[in-house]
């Protein structure tokens, strides 16, 4: 029973949600506004971060359970050792703790960002899902957990929304196009899909560039961060590689779950401009994401 429960919530990608939520207390330090993010603040935003992850994965299967019984018979919902109804509760509680969590830990701004996250979740897994809008409400997901983890230091976004913000943006639409990507994993055959999840990380890469000629890191800084984001090329770009020559589910799938794991090492990438303690922070957790996929499916 508990093997079915870490199935429905996808281990392995828990541990991708807390490096988002670093990276944004990272941009919160770095902008000098606000309260300076104390290890609680960021752990408890972490955890928050956590569950609401857990909770799209759940709402997820919960939502496409009638779609997966044709063609993912295995997973927990159509294998009947999780039931539909089930899914449901756990899910909703999964997003409503982190916003009480949220709040206990930093205050209003945080619950609103948890809340914010949310119901983005609820957008994609419920209404949005395979279109246009559908791929960015889950890029959006990611992207205000990023802003979910600013919170830490109190309301920065709103104080400074030019120097907090690009990062963010970036994550969403990454993960909007690794989405895309997704959506067609089961069917094959589209190497357009392919191309725009590698156009997304290309992109990716040439904003922690991008990061690095503008924060003015230390050499430390930057050394650390281009190990990093060379680490993220090399890890998504040769699952890609094979998606495109090739693109089959026995492909595509361990494409898309190398990315979604992948944003470990971008979170990583961009902390570590603003510091060596906040990218080895970020990057630590691809060491459970990783041991964890080995037993459970990513995607």
């Amino acid at each position: 029973m508990a093997g079915a429960y870490a199935e429905l919530v996808r281990v392995p990608n828990l541990f991708t949600a807390p490096p988002d939520v670093i990276l944004g207390a990272a941009l919160a330090a770095a902008a000098g506004i606000g309260a300076e993010p104390s290890p609680l603040r960021v752990g408890g935003l972490a955890a928050a971060s956590t569950l609401l992850y857990a909770g799209g994965t759940t709402l997820n299967d919960a939502f496409d359970a009638p779609i997966d019984a044709r063609e993912r018979p295995d997973r927990p919902i159509p294998s009947g050792r999780v039931s539909r109804r089930a899914a449901f509760e756990l899910g909703a509680a999964f997003l409503l703790v982190p916003v009480g969590v949220a709040f206990v830990v930093a205050g209003r701004p945080a619950a609103v960002a948890a809340g914010l996250v949310a119901a983005a979740i609820v957008a994609y897994d419920g209404l949005l899902k395979g279109s246009a809008a559908g791929f960015l409400a889950m890029g959006a997901t990611r992207g205000l957990n990023v802003v979910l983890g600013t919170t830490a230091a109190g309301s920065v976004v709103l104080e400074s929304p030019i120097r907090i913000l690009p990062v963010p943006a970036v994550v969403t639409g990454y993960i909007a196009a690794v989405t895309f990507m997704a959506a067609r994993e089961t069917e094959g055959g589209s190497r357009g899909a392919v191309a725009v999840a590698a156009g997304g990380a290309i992109a990716a890469v040439l904003a922690v560039g991008w990061s690095l000629v503008g924060g003015e890191p230390s050499g430390l800084e930057a050394v650390l961060a281009i190990a990093f984001v060379a680490a993220f090329g090399w890890w998504v770009g040769r699952p890609l590689r094979a998606a495109y020559a090739d693109p089959v589910p026995s492909t595509v799938g361990p494409a898309v779950g190398a990315c979604v794991l992948g944003l470990v090492l971008l979170d990583a990438a961009f902390a570590s401009v603003v510091g060596v303690g906040w990218g080895v922070a970020a990057g630590v957790f691809l060491v459970p994401a990783v041991g964890l996929s080995r037993a459970f499916d990513v995607t």
